[in-house]
């Protein structure tokens, strides 16, 4: 194991909107919240879904692949440059930053693991 799923990440052209919709979709409360990140989660101990901005956002036209899905996964690790090394070694390409992209291209941050997250063996 390299890591922990942290929060699966939605772009939108409102985060806050988009947040209240899943918030109450799901019956969960918005448990982070800033002007260009909003948490959707059990409590601000777990993992969720998150939204981000998009200005130039284009909703998805599935199952036509002219505008593809957009989301991307927050992968939760120990230590970012060392799972850096691993998943390049499984396969991925970077991207930029701690930004990677799968084998199949769909992109994935590593993110150094919260403090309120268990340990990750």
């Amino acid at each position: 194991m390299i890591g922990r799923l942290h929060h699966i990440v939605l772009d939108c052209p409102s985060p806050l909107a988009l947040a209240s919709f899943y918030s109450e979709l799901l019956g969960l409360p918005i448990t982070y919240r800033s002007d260009d990140w909003v948490v959707v989660a059990e409590n601000d101990t777990t993992s969720g879904l998150a939204f981000q901005p998009a200005p130039d956002h284009k909703p998805p036209t599935w199952p036509d692949p002219q505008v593809p899905q957009q989301l991307h996964l927050d992968v939760m690790v120990e230590d970012v440059a060392r799972a850096g090394e691993r998943v390049l070694a499984l396969g991925a390409t970077r991207l930029a930053g701690d930004v990677y992209a799968d084998p199949a291209g769909h992109p994935f941050c590593l993110i150094r693991r919260p403090g309120w997250a268990l340990p990750i063996p």
